[in-house]
C-alpha cells in the first residue's frame, strides 16, 4: 500500500467535502444565478461524495485487495479492518435513521409500503442525504466479493461498466431513454432503487479507483496533478452545463468525468506537504454531513420566528453560510463529546 509521512490533506479535505455537500442541499448561489449555482453546486460540488468514497477504498479496501484469498495474520487483519468498518457504518445508518424519524413524522414523508421501506433503508436512504450510508456499505460489499473472484483488470472493467450504466440513468437519462428499450431496462432499475447514484453503478467505481492509487505504482507531482484536476474539471463543468442545458438529466450525480477529476484531485491531495490537521476533522466531518439537514430546519425555523427569513432564507448565500455555521457549532460539541468517550 502507498505509504506517506501523513495524509493531512486528505484529513482536512474531509471538511471542505462535508461543507460541499451542505451546499449540494441550500444551493448557496441561486439567489445570484441559477446557472452559476448549478456549476458551482451541482458540478464542481459533486466532488465531495466521491472522495468519502476513495477515502475509504485507500484506507479500508486497499489492504483488503492486497491480501485477498490469502491465509495469514495480514488477511486477518486486513479482512477484520473491512468488517469493522461495515459494522461501524450499519451502526452509524441506524442511528441517523432515528435521528431523522421524528423529522419524517412532521414533514409527512413517512412511508407504509413495506416494498418502499424496503428502498429507501437498502437504495434511496430514509432521509434523502442518507443514501451514502447504504451506498458505501452495498460498495463494499460488491467490491469485497469482487476482489475474491476476479484479477484487478476484471474489477475495472466491472466497475467501469457499471460507472457508466449509471451514468446512463443520471446525467443522460433523458438523452438515451427516447429509445424505448433502453427506457424500460432503467425502469425496471428504478423499481428497486429511484436513482442509479447507489452502492451498485455509483459507489463501487470511487471505491476502486481508492484502492487503485493506494496500491498502485503511479507517483504524480503537485504540478500535473494541479494541471490534470483544473483540465478534468473544466471538462467537466463542460460537460454538466451541456447535459443541463440540453436536459438530458434525470439527476446530476453521474458524469462520464467525475472519476478523472477524482483521480487527479486525489494525487493532489497525496501531493501536498504539511502536518497540521484541523483537530477532531474526522468526526467533525461526519457530523456536519449527518446533521445539516437538521440545522437546514432549524435555521428556517428561527429565521421564521425572529421574521428575518427575507435574509437567512431567500437570500441562498447567507442561508447556506449560517446552515454551515449552525451545523460546525453542533458538531465541534458532538465530536468533542465523542473524543472524551473514547478516552474514558
Amino acid at each position: 500500500m502507498r505509504q506517506r509521512k501523513n495524509y493531512a490533506a486528505i484529513d482536512n479535505f474531509r471538511l471542505i467535502a462535508a461543507l460541499l455537500i451542505v451546499a449540494i442541499h441550500t444551493g448557496p448561489l441561486e439567489s445570484f444565478s441559477s446557472t452559476a449555482d448549478f456549476l458551482v453546486t451541482y458540478c464542481a460540488g459533486r466532488i465531495a461524495v466521491p472522495f468519502f468514497l476513495m477515502v475509504t477504498g485507500f484506507f479500508v479496501l486497499a489492504p483488503y485487495q492486497k491480501t485477498a484469498g490469502r491465509s495469514s495474520y495480514q488477511a486477518e487483519q486486513a479482512a477484520g479492518k473491512v468488517w469493522k468498518f461495515l459494522k461501524k457504518t450499519a451502526l452509524l445508518y441506524g442511528a441517523a435513521i432515528l435521528l431523522y424519524l421524528p423529522v419524517m413524522i412532521y414533514a409527512k414523508q413517512w412511508n407504509n409500503s413495506p416494498g418502499e421501506w424496503l428502498k429507501e433503508i437498502f437504495f434511496d436512504g430514509t432521509f434523502y442525504h442518507l443514501w451514502y450510508l447504504p451506498a458505501v456499505l452495498t460498495g463494499c460489499i460488491l467490491l469485497a466479493g469482487l476482489l475474491y473472484v476476479c484479477s484487478p483488470p476484471m474489477i475495472s472493467l466491472i466497475v467501469f461498466v457499471l460507472y457508466l450504466v449509471g451514468a446512463g440513468g443520471d446525467s443522460y437519462y433523458q438523452l438515451l431513454s427516447q429509445a424505448a428499450p433502453v427506457k424500460v431496462f432503467y425502469e425496471g432499475i428504478f423499481c428497486i432503487s429511484s436513482y442509479t447514484r447507489n452502492g451498485i453503478f455509483f459507489a463501487p467505481a470511487f471505491l476502486w479507483l481508492g484502492v487503485i492509487i493506494a496500491n498502485g505504482k503511479i507517483r504524480m507531482s503537485a504540478k500535473y496533478a494541479l494541471t490534470g484536476f483544473l483540465i478534468s474539471m473544466t471538462g467537466m463543468m463542460g460537460e454538466g452545463l451541456l447535459s443541463w442545458s440540453l436536459e438530458w438529466q434525470k439527476h446530476n450525480s453521474m458524469y462520464l468525468l467525475l472519476p478523472v477529476v477524482m483521480f487527479f484531485l486525489f494525487e493532489l491531495l497525496l501531493s501536498a506537504e504539511g502536518t497540521f490537521s484541523i483537530p477532531m476533522v474526522r468526526d467533525l466531518s461526519m457530523c456536519v454531513y449527518i446533521i445539516h439537514p437538521i440545522c437546514i430546519i432549524l435555521v428556517r425555523g428561527l429565521a421564521g420566528a425572529l421574521k428575518v427569513t427575507d435574509i437567512f432564507v431567500e437570500q441562498s448565500l447567507i442561508h447556506y453560510l449560517a446552515v454551515c455555521a449552525l451545523s460546525l457549532i453542533l458538531s465541534a460539541g458532538i465530536a468533542l463529546g465523542l473524543q472524551m468517550y473514547r478516552r474514558e
